[in-house]
Formats: C-alpha cells, structure tokens, sequence
C-alpha cells in the first residue's frame, strides 16, 4: 500500500509539473515553457530593449548593454550623411518637391559638405558653363546666351545670381534648386552627382568674391563662413593624382615625334594657371 501511494503521489506529481511548463498563453501571461532557449531566439535589435523574464541569456541588466548602439565599423556613413574621403559620388537627399520642402531646405542646408578645392573650382566653372550659364550668364549676370538678342529671347528672366539676394542666399537654396528646378528651369540631379553639385555651387560662391573683392580657393574664404576650405590636404591628393596620370601617360603608345603630348601637357598648366587666378 505504501508502494501505491508513492507511485500514485509521484504520478500526481509529473502531472502537474507536466501542466505548469506547458501552460499555454492567455490574457495577459505569457504562459510557461519546459524549455523556451529552444523556442525562443535571443536576437538582438539595436536601439530597441525587449528582454523577457525567461530569458536565460543573462540578467535583465546585461542584455540591456547588449541592446545599445554599437560603434559604427570604418568607413560608416551617417544617414544623409557624405564622407570626402571615399569618394562617394551618392548621397540620399531627403527634401520633396514642395514649396514647403524647398523652404526647408533653405532653412536647414547651410554648411558645405565638400571642401573647397582649386580642383574642384575648376571642374565646377566647366559644369557651370555647360548646364547653367547658358541661362544665368558666365558672370552668373543672369544674361546667358538663350537671353541675349544674338541667342533669342527667353520665356522669362533666369536668377541674377550675382545679386545681393542670391549672395545671401543659403547653399540649401542652390541645392534644392539643382536637385528639383525651379519654374521653367529643370532639376539637374541626373545630369552631375552630389559632389558635382557642390562643386557648382563652390564656383558660383567664387563669382561672388570675385566681384565683391574676397577670396574663395584652396586655401583661404573670407566670403562666408560656411564653406571649408580643402588647405594642403587636397594639394597631396592632387598630386598623387597628378602623378598616376602622369604615369598613364608614359604607358601609353607615343607617336614618332611625341611632341602632342608636349603640347597637351603645356596648355593644361597653362589653363590651371588661368584658373586659379579667376578662384581667387
């Protein structure tokens, strides 16, 4: 009897055990689990704290470390955000095309992302003159060649951009410009790349000093404060460029006399030279 007993109470026993760790979820419990490691995985989101009472991982305290930001690996762009450095050609622009976007964009977008750099003054005046001053003039006068007589009259007056009010004009007014158009002009983003644009933009700022009496190049900006000149940085990078072109160029089949190249090589310095003086 006692033998029946032991075995009927232990029977009792695996029962209610059995009962308790399979109890099924309702209301607000979660229920129980024999085994919820097997059920349940231990992921991890950052920025997000979900830790549950049957967790057996750690304690509440530990997975709360687990659950913070990590260090960002090298390399990692901020949302928005542009590294120089890599030579990043895309970044996402995140302003609509409204009124109220625009406004926004003029409100918020004021520091330059891209350094200024003698390079960079060049290439944009080259963009300037192909996809703007057609309209807003070489001397940014707001008389280009589809305004004047001798090119035939415009719809409307393209912006003097050389005027007080575009001189005090933010970079994110520009930008948005570029990206979106404005009136009859067309957005320009599928036409040159983010760093492009603000090259564009940089060139535009050197007509201003130029005509104000500032400078605004590599090395120097007394125009505003919200542009970053490159200073010797970009010079080491220019060079380095510099001389890997150099070095196509010897790898390259020459003709009989080579002196193409002579030429080629002594217009480019004499165009970079011209260059620079119209950047300062």
């Amino acid at each position: 009897m006692k033998t029946f007993n032991s075995i009927f109470f232990g029977f009792i026993l695996v029962v209610f055990l059995t009962l308790q760790s399979c109890q099924q979820p309702s209301g607000n419990t979660a229920g129980s689990e024999y085994m919820p490691d097997m059920a349940h995985s231990i992921a991890y989101e950052s920025n997000y704290y979900n830790y549950y009472y049957n967790n057996t991982w750690g304690g509440a305290d530990e997975y709360y470390k687990y659950a913070q930001p990590r260090t960002p690996v090298s390399g990692t762009i901020a949302r928005g955000g542009y590294n120089q450095d890599v030579a990043q050609k895309t970044v996402p622009y995140y302003y609509g095309n409204t009124e109220e976007e625009r406004t926004r964009a003029t409100n918020e977008l004021i520091n330059s992302p891209v350094k200024i750099t003698d390079a960079g003054l060049k290439h944009g005046k080259e963009l300037y003159n192909t996809f703007c001053g057609i309209c807003h003039g070489e001397k940014a006068d707001g008389g280009g060649y589809l305004v004047r007589d001798d090119g035939g009259k415009y719809p409307v007056q393209p912006a003097i951009l050389n005027s007080a009010e575009f001189k005090a004009a933010s970079n994110g007014r520009y930008y948005h410009a570029i990206m979106h158009g404005k009136n009859l002009m067309g957005a320009y983003k599928d036409k040159i790349n983010f760093e492009e644009r603000w090259q564009v933009i940089h060139y535009i700022r050197s007509l201003h000093a130029k005509e104000d009496g500032q400078v605004y190049n590599q090395y120097e900006n007394t125009l505003n404060d919200y542009d970053e000149p490159a200073g010797e940085i970009a010079i080491i990078a220019d060079d380095m460029m510099h001389d890997a072109h150099e070095g196509e160029h010897h790898g390259e089949s020459h003709d009989d006399s080579g002196h193409g190249h002579d030429h080629d090589d002594a217009g480019h310095d004499d165009d970079t030279h011209e260059d620079s003086h119209e950047g300062h």
